[in-house]
């Protein structure tokens, strides 16, 4: 595999403790069976009414924004995206 390189990324997305310590303690207790590994089903639901009401919000948020803005206001701000989304590829 010459010219392939990989790069070997932590996950991130793993909730376990950083210090070594509090790691170890972890994993005895999973292994004896004194706590098990969180899974997503023993998260709390979310309140529905909450939720339906938060993506109400989030669905008109933008449009409401976009008419309340002049033509120039909206140019600068597609301007300032442009400049952004170009900037380090030039």
């Amino acid at each position: 595999m010459a010219g392939v390189s990989f790069s070997i990324m932590p996950d991130r997305s793993s909730k376990r403790p950083k210090d070594q310590n509090q790691l170890a303690k972890l994993l005895v207790d999973q292994l004896t069976g004194e706590t098990t590994p969180e899974s997503p089903q023993d998260k709390p639901a979310k309140n529905p009414a909450a939720v339906a009401l938060g993506r109400l919000g989030g669905l008109k948020g933008g449009k409401a924004r976009a008419e309340k803005l002049s033509a120039k206001k909206r140019k600068m701000i597609a301007s300032l995206a442009a400049q952004a989304r170009w900037k380090n590829k030039l």
